[in-house]
């Protein structure tokens, strides 16, 4: 099958980078939160079978160094269903690391806030997600090679990864709070009676990525840490018209806080 032996050339241009058990997704305005001592980078286009990322804010490229003594990927950007990409491409990424030896994702992205209580700028632990893209990244053949064909997401975002956060945020004096995510479909932003409807089934959080790399990397194996960077109350919940540019603005104002959670957290995990 083309698409595994793309896969496998992927996850060897990976090895060479090193052999990371740590990977984290920095989305939209995140790229510049880390730094890892040693880092060897590669740009998605040296990367066999990596999509194009098109949207401002997301580099494109995959480094793996070190941080705290621990080796670690950080992918610096991504893609999204909106852009024009298949589901199996969106998580292209996510499932060689998998193939390349990653045993924990830590996924980050910017985030609108529905819950009552979210405001611009918290930092929001993910527990559960609803997937609203309306396509699943399994759908078709399966991969054994990864997976088994029904995965279980009953515990998608791992609850001992999110006590470890809570700790080391507590350590750090930085507040994290806890909610459910919501993938919508984009690139429109949500109306005020989907907000309504979203927060009537129990979201949170509303945004446009994060759950089908999520699914990927269960279906694979991986434990999963999730965080959300609010940069925005959904629409209706404040009268403000929303902006790409906003989330981008909030999301670098909040980024030296969220580097600091991570660069303590990532040397701490289990792998």
């Amino acid at each position: 099958m083309e698409y595994v032996a793309r896969l496998k050339e992927a996850a060897q241009a990976i090895k060479e980078l090193g052999s990371p058990k740590v990977a984290v997704i920095l989305g939209s305005g995140l790229s510049g939160i880390l730094t890892l001592a040693g880092e060897r980078r590669r740009k998605f286009l040296e990367i066999p079978g990596f999509p194009r990322p098109t949207v401002e804010g997301h580099v494109g490229e995959v480094a793996v160094g070190t941080l705290g003594g621990k080796e670690v990927l950080i992918q610096r950007g991504r893609i999204h269903y909106y852009e024009g990409y298949d589901p199996a491409d969106l998580v292209f990424p996510v499932r060689a690391y998998a193939l390349a030896g990653v045993k924990i994702l830590v996924i980050t992205n910017a985030a609108g806030g529905i819950r009552y209580g979210f405001f611009p700028g918290d930092i929001v632990l993910i527990s559960d997600h609803i997937n609203f893209l309306g396509v699943n990244p399994l759908r078709g053949p399966n991969l054994p090679e990864l997976g088994p064909r029904f995965p279980d997401m009953s515990q998608a975002y791992d609850p001992a990864l999110r006590k470890l956060a809570r700790e080391v945020g507590a350590e750090l004096g930085i507040s994290l709070k806890e909610g459910v995510y919501l993938a919508a479909l984009g690139p429109s932003y949500e109306t005020p009676a989907e907000i309504r409807a979203f927060r009537a089934w129990g979201a949170d959080l509303v945004g446009m990525s994060t759950v089908p790399e999520v699914i990927a990397a269960r279906h694979a194996g991986m434990q999963v840490l999730g965080i959300s960077v609010v940069t925005n109350f959904a629409a209706g919940v404040s009268p403000r018209p929303l902006s790409h540019e906003e989330v981008l603005a909030v999301t670098q104002n909040k980024a030296a806080e969220l580097g600091r959670l991570l660069s303590a957290l990532i040397p701490r995990l289990p792998a």
